[in-house]
């Protein structure tokens, strides 16, 4: 009877260890699942590289995992908007400044900028090639009525295009059918359009250089002032969506806008090209 008491004290104790080990275990994996974040950001930070480039290094330093949602600034918002993601990382300022005002966004920081190029093919209908100026550029396309191709998916690169139409007194959406196509897709499914085409686009500069199917497509347009592309980044705001990770999140932008993670975003080049120019203020 003694030997059978000892027996099961010793298998009772024993489950209880084994419990206790699976139950840290747990906690743990628990703990370790909630130091990551979700990112809703724009095709452009992605398709360029540059977040292979830099959130590797930021997780190295803080441990955070960092999930990327990549879709057009207008989507990208909405996802912000809806609590389905911790960081909002776009490049629309008018949109940015909605998204706060109707308080979805806490502080918005200045990260980076880059510029958008017109690309066009080599033959140049629209006889716009090395100009430097986007609004005459894009008044020439159409009053020559060529192949255009737009994102037309409410991102920050679509919205800059219709500005830069407004700005040449064109409304493109009166060419639909003929010579403006809309896709609907992020830069690089709009690229790949653009190429079998042969029609010119706007897109950004990091997204091209790091794009392979350029067929018989170049850079016509670059260098306008008006081409600058900056980048901001907000936290979704906690007291809209209590669950977002504020503390996770906070920790990515502050990483992003320090001097650590403004060399990081500089020295990520293509080709040599430097991509995106750091413009955190202290």
């Amino acid at each position: 009877m003694a030997l059978t008491r000892c027996i099961f004290v010793s298998t009772f104790f024993s489950i209880v260890a084994a419990l206790g080990t699976l139950i840290v275990a747990s906690n743990f994996a628990a703990y370790a699942q909630d130091k990551s974040i979700v990112v809703a950001s724009t095709t452009s930070t992605e398709q360029s590289g540059l977040f292979n480039h830099i959130l590797p290094e930021f997780t190295k330093k803080t441990g955070i995992a960092v999930k990327v949602v990549t879709l057009g600034t207008g989507q990208a918002l909405d996802v912000g908007r809806r609590g389905d993601a911790d960081v909002v990382f776009v490049h629309d300022r008018a949109a940015e400044d909605k998204f706060i005002a109707e308080g979805f966004g806490g502080d918005r920081r200045d990260v980076m900028y880059n510029d958008f190029v017109l690309i066009g093919p080599k033959a140049d209908p629209a006889k716009i090639a090395g100009g430097k100026d986007i609004t005459a550029a894009l008044a020439k396309v159409a009053d020559a009525k060529a192949p255009f191709v737009s994102r037309g998916d409410k991102s920050g690169t679509h919205a800059a295009e219709l500005r830069y139409f407004k700005g040449a007194n064109v409304d493109p959406t009166q060419g639909k059918g003929s010579w403006y196509r809309e896709t609907g897709s992020g830069m690089g499914p709009a690229l790949n359009t653009a190429s079998s085409m042969n029609a010119y686009i706007l897109a950004d500069r990091g997204t091209w250089l790091a794009f392979k199917n350029r067929g018989d497509l170049g850079i016509a347009v670059e260098g306008d002032q008006k081409l600058f592309n900056h980048y901001g980044v907000m936290l979704v705001n906690p007291a809209k969506h209590p669950h977002v990770k504020k503390v996770e999140g906070q920790a990515l932008i502050d990483w992003l806008v320090s001097p650590e993670g403004q060399a990081s975003i500089a020295s990520y080049k293509i080709g040599g090209v430097q991509l995106f120019f750091p413009e955190a203020k202290k």
